[in-house]
Formats: structure tokens, sequence, C-alpha cells
């Protein structure tokens, strides 16, 4: 599955970049987040590749732990580019050690979430940003 938009036809205010490698977490977020367009990646190269397809993306939410590429090397990737410094990133992940927060907040994350979440807990940050 590459870069599927998932409410391609419709005009939204938000459009978001959900990037896991879980499809039961891709599946969550297309009903918890139904009111934004999501465009979906499992793994940080194809998160690349939708960035440079998708320029109007506003935020993306990153898994840590996925194969070819992983969150952090994604997230490094994303802050040194121009073109995107800019995207907030919030990191969602299992990795909730103290020294991965920090890892993730020092390259550039906006926010990190430690999985499981509460839905108001996700509304709420992405609301912030």
């Amino acid at each position: 599955m590459h870069c599927v938009d998932t409410q391609e036809d419709e005009v939204q205010p938000r459009k978001i970049l959900v990037v896991d490698d879980s499809k039961l977490i891709h599946k969550m977020f297309e009903v918890l987040l139904r009111q934004f367009s999501l465009i979906h990646a499992h793994d940080g190269i194809e998160a690349l590749q939708c960035l440079g397809n998708h320029a109007d993306i506003d935020l993306i939410l990153l898994d840590i732990n996925m194969p070819r590429m992983s969150g952090l090397e994604f997230l490094n990737q994303v802050k040194a580019d121009q073109a995107f410094q800019e995207i907030p990133v919030v990191i969602i992940s299992t990795e909730g050690k103290e020294e991965d927060t920090i890892r993730g907040l020092e390259a550039g994350a906006a926010a990190y979430i430690k999985k499981p979440f509460g839905n108001q807990e996700l509304l709420e940050v992405i609301q912030r940003l």
C-alpha cells in the first residue's frame, strides 16, 4: 500500500500523514480522525514518498518501531529538510521510556503520546498543534 489518501475527493481543513506499520492503528485512526483527510504510510521510506506527493500535509502521526526506516530516522530526515521541517510531528509509540521520549522531542517532535492512549488525549494534542 502506497500513500493512500482516504478522503481524496473531500475538501478537508487538515491533512494528516499517519506513519505506522500496524494496519490496526491505521483503521483506528480512520474511525477516530474521520474529520481529517488521512494519508497512510507503513514505514519511514514510504512516508518520505508521501511527503513528496502531498505538499499540503499539516501534521504527522509517527510510530517509532517500523521496518526499513524507524520513526526517529524518518523524523531526523523530515527536520533536516527545509520543505518539511515546519510540519508538527506527534510520536505515538509503545516505547514509553523517558529516554525515548527525550530522544523524540530532541529530534524535533512536537509531542509524544504513549500507546495505549485515550482518544481524547490524541484529539487534544492535535487541536493544540
